[in-house]
């Protein structure tokens, strides 16, 4: 490797440039479409930290390598990665792939611009407005606006933010000098980024009040009619419900359509996580689990979860139409957002966020949705469902088997380093340890199912 000939194009040679990447998108292919997929494969090559950073010799030196020598790194690198494609991979709500929303990815970082103006981004400006017109429109609205976030915790984090300066305005220029103690609302098995989110934003985590659950996961109205009585006793102000379409853990759906009367009754903004529940909204057999999300101010909706679109694609959809979100975040930076060019300035986004470069994410779901189709995207919707029920039916069938055992620590170091599949787990409540079954890759079948509950029989067989 080390008499091979450098590699050319750091010299600007575009052949060696174009030879170096033919190459890479072939080794791509190989090792991870062909058996990153592949049932026969491992999930993942584990090893120990201290023998994975010499395997990978990660130390940046002053001098180049050789083409060769780059190539070698690419494969060690897809070799000892995890393996997200692959039918066994349980682990993330993202698991799964899809070769169009791939190649829009490709594409886009190919092309390598910021979504903030229409001059150096026109094709994406106008398709992220197209696409977040069509999530509106399930969501059931006819109008409002929206955003592509770099993730679902930075769409809840906007939605608190919008909530907050539409009630106080003052905010923005005067920031916290000009709130009073102010209360949001949640249940307890929310996604964290609304602590997290409160906590940024000045809030404080205590301005988070926790709403009751019932058994399945699903937020108790009443619990929060009396979080907020509790709340203005104590001199807070209420401003913001956060309820969320799909927990985490139980994939439980809150009943929006009396949540949403309870804010009404309150003048209190209504925000929907639907980072892993939105796309069921494209299913007309599941989307009544979704039941009054359209009363909502807000919606958070990952379809690089279900829908497999890829990381990351994280859309912000509003009901609002008075340009909320560019009051709220803008900044009117002269030497970018120019008010007297040659076009429409309201096309240039950028200030509807508060990044300032922003990755192009529409294009993945974009293309996978004019590929699939949303008769086609429904399907991939109906087929998690059944497979889930259809592993739960199982499941009970097998004796031994209970859903919270405290084995899953153990069963799941030995999944990992045999490789032969990847499945979360954490406690809950007064639970101990239990497996998380995420079923969202649209390349999994039943037999799939039935191998991951032998598989988990056969590791834990000693125990």
């Amino acid at each position: 490797m080390a008499d091979s000939k450098p590699l050319c194009s750091r010299d600007g040679d575009p052949m060696a440039a174009e030879a170096l990447l033919r190459d890479v998108f072939g080794i791509i292919v190989d090792e991870v479409i062909r058996k990153g997929t592949s049932a026969s494969e491992k999930v993942c090559e584990w090893k120990e930290p201290e023998e994975l950073k010499q395997l990978l010799d990660l130390e940046l030196r002053n001098q180049g390598e050789a083409s060769e020598q780059i190539l070698a790194r690419c494969r060690a690198v897809i070799r000892y990665s995890v393996k997200t494609c692959h039918p066994r991979f349980f682990n993330q709500l993202f698991s799964g792939w899809d070769p169009h929303a791939l190649a829009g990815r490709i594409v886009t970082e190919s092309l390598n611009t910021s979504q903030y103006t229409y001059e150096i981004a026109p094709v994406f400006v106008l398709m992220e407005e197209e696409v977040l017109k069509k999530l509106r429109a399930l969501v059931g609205w006819s109008s409002g606006d929206g955003v592509f976030c770099p993730g679902g915790s930075i769409s809840n984090m906007y939605a608190v933010n919008l909530a907050r300066y539409q009630r106080y305005p003052d905010c923005k220029q005067r920031g916290l000098r000009a709130l009073p103690p102010l209360a949001l609302f949640t249940s307890k098995e929310c996604h964290y980024s609304i602590k997290k989110g409160a906590a940024f934003l000045g809030l404080g985590t205590d301005s988070v009040r926790i709403v009751k659950t019932d058994e399945r996961g699903k937020m108790i109205p009443e619990d929060l009619e009396r979080q907020i009585g509790l709340a203005e006793a104590e001199g807070a102000v209420p401003f913001l419900v956060s309820a969320t379409s799909g927990t985490t853990v139980l994939g439980a759906f809150d009943p929006l359509e009396a949540i949403a009367d309870v804010c009404q009754r309150h003048g209190l903004w209504l925000h929907v996580d639907a980072a892993w529940g939105g796309s069921v909204l494209l299913s007309q057999t599941h989307r009544h689990l979704l039941d009054g999300i359209q009363r909502a101010d807000s919606v958070a909706w990952n379809p690089h979860k279900l829908l497999t679109a890829g990381l990351q694609c994280s859309a912000l959809l509003l009901r609002d139409t008075s340009n909320l979100l560019r009051r709220c975040h803008g900044s009117q930076a002269s030497y970018l957002f120019q008010q007297d060019k040659f076009y429409d300035v309201a096309l240039d986004t950028g200030d509807k966020v508060v990044q300032c470069g922003r990755r192009v994410d529409c294009l993945k779901l974009w293309l996978m949705w004019k590929a699939q189709g949303g008769q086609g995207l429904e399907r991939r919707v109906d087929q998690a469902f059944a497979l889930a029920w259809y592993l739960v039916e199982e499941l009970k069938k097998r004796e031994g088997f209970e859903l919270v055992m405290e084995v899953a620590p153990v069963l799941k170091e030995r999944m990992v380093k045999a490789g032969s599949m990847m499945i979360g787990y954490q406690p809950h409540g007064t639970r101990g340890n239990f497996f998380r079954m995420v079923v969202a890759n649209p390349a999994l079948t039943r037999a799939d199912m039935d191998f991951l509950l032998n598989e988990l029989e056969r590791l834990g067989q000693d125990l």
